[in-house]
């Protein structure tokens, strides 16, 4: 049996990590999104805020920003 069959890539990559917002350990490809596009399968390519996260975050700052946005349109004046 060779030694290169023995070892997958799986061995060498963390499957795992743990989210830095609700503190849940989730899959590190399915779990987390990936924040640079051109190290794909590194580790370090994957952010630490797990996708439920990073949407409820973008969501609630959008919510705020729109809604001050049509607090502060007016009709134009032409």
């Amino acid at each position: 049996m060779d030694f290169e069959d023995q070892i997958n890539l799986e061995h060498l990559l963390f499957k795992e990590r743990t989210c830095r917002i609700c503190g849940e350990t989730k899959d590190l490809i399915d779990g987390f999104y990936l924040t640079r596009k051109n190290r794909k399968g590194f580790p370090s390519s994957y952010s630490y805020e797990c996708k439920e996260c990073t949407i409820s975050r973008t969501t609630k700052n959008r919510s705020k920003k729109s809604k001050k946005k049509l607090a502060e349109w007016e009709y134009p004046d032409w």
